[in-house]
């Protein structure tokens, strides 16, 4: 017997190092360390360094609420069935039906709005060393961070857009027409005013 469980633990040893090895290689498949979502990342921007130019600090808070809300909207929709079964047994009226069905399709349209508007809003931006490439740090349907890049060439001025400083948003557009983004300067900090103007033009002279 002890020659036969020799030869299994020799065998062993080797499965448990792979194992080790392939866990410690692979630290990111941890729960909750995943990176955030990256849209449009151009190849070769390992070794880029990003500076920070404006930050929204109540992005937060409307990601949460993205997510608060999408729960309610389950939560409304899940309840929808059981609702027309009771309607089928007559245990529920005709009016608390439609009452039932209001609520789930306005929940349902609320959602779209929201998840629509918020996953423009944007909470970070970042300009590379160079000030070609931006990257826009915003909300996913999910209520998570993801980041997307845009070359500085196809981002339109805001000197060249209707829009005001003072306005409650301000449309980040792109000369392709990909996506538009919404930042705000009232409640929004520029931090590098300097690299801000390179890439949207000088707050003074918007009109």
């Amino acid at each position: 017997m002890r020659r036969l469980r020799e030869p299994v633990a020799a065998w062993g040893r080797p499965l448990r190092v792979l194992w080790c090895c392939h866990v410690q290689d692979n630290p990111r498949r941890r729960v909750g360390s995943s990176p955030p979502n990256i849209a449009g990342k151009p190849p070769g921007l390992e070794s880029e360094k990003f500076q920070m130019v404006y930050r929204f600090g109540s992005i937060r808070a409307f990601g949460f609420i993205s997510r608060l809300k999408l729960a309610q909207t389950t939560l409304t929709v899940v309840a929808l069935p059981p609702a027309l079964y009771s309607y089928s047994q007559g245990l529920l009226t005709h009016t608390t039906m439609c009452l039932v069905g209001g609520v789930a399709s306005f929940a349902l349209v609320m959602l779209y709005w929201m998840s629509s508007f918020f996953r423009r809003l944007v909470g970070i931006l970042y300009v590379n060393e160079s000030c070609t490439l931006l990257r826009v740090a915003h909300l996913t349907f999910w209520g998570r961070r993801q980041d997307t890049y845009c070359p500085v060439a196809d981002v339109v001025p805001l000197t060249e857009t209707r829009d005001r400083p003072q306005d409650l948003f301000m449309r980040i557009q792109q000369y392709s027409g990909k996506q538009t983004f919404y930042l705000t300067l009232r409640y929004g900090r520029i931090l590098d005013r300097e690299r801000f103007s390179q890439v949207f033009g000088t707050l003074g002279t918007l009109k």
